[in-house]
């Protein structure tokens, strides 16, 4: 079972997720205004994956019978300088995310909670890979700021898309 302090940390951090989920979604439709459609679809795509991170942790605390909090969201950033702009957000809200992930773990351990500890690992290696994305892609947008074509074709060539994840947790509701 789930330790008390591990769930409602885990709790306050679904509402993390979805508020992830909405900054990207800002973020995405961003570059589809000024018909960036490579870019707003890779932030598209991490909309969802961010949302699929907060059902993954509902699943969790349904799988270990805890109640299930959606904490009140505060409105996303919509509005940027340059396109440089958007992809400091990301980065800097993936590092925050990490934070959140290593104290979640922490707490988890400290509790003895080898449960949610196990649960968090996958989290752990997720974040390691977003940072390092949201790193490169910042070096690439700041290279070519000036030059969109140079950007969308980057993130054409280079941006495979991730697949399914077998090891991934469970998705609620999928």
């Amino acid at each position: 079972m789930a330790s008390e302090q591990f769930v409602r940390a885990l709790q306050d951090q679904i509402g993390h997720e979805f508020s992830a989920h909405q900054q990207y979604v800002g973020i995405a439709t961003y570059y589809d205004a000024l018909t960036m459609p490579q870019m707003a679809a890779l932030f598209y795509a991490q909309a969802v994956e961010e949302r699929d991170h907060a059902m993954m942790m509902i699943q969790y605390l349904l799988d270990q019978d805890q109640p299930i909090v959606i904490p009140a969201l505060a409105a996303p950033r919509m509005d940027f300088a340059d396109v440089v702009e958007p992809v400091q957000v990301a980065l800097d809200q993936e590092k925050r995310v990490t934070s959140q992930i290593n104290e979640l773990t922490r707490i988890a351990r400290d509790d003895n909670d080898f449960a949610s500890d196990q649960f968090m690992q996958w989290f752990i290696k997720e974040q390691v890979e977003e940072v390092a994305k949201m790193s490169d892609l910042l070096a690439v947008v700041t290279r070519s700021k000036h030059d969109y074509e140079r950007i969308e074709d980057w993130i054409a060539r280079e941006e495979t898309g991730e697949g399914s994840d077998p090891t991934a947790p469970p998705i609620a509701g999928a």
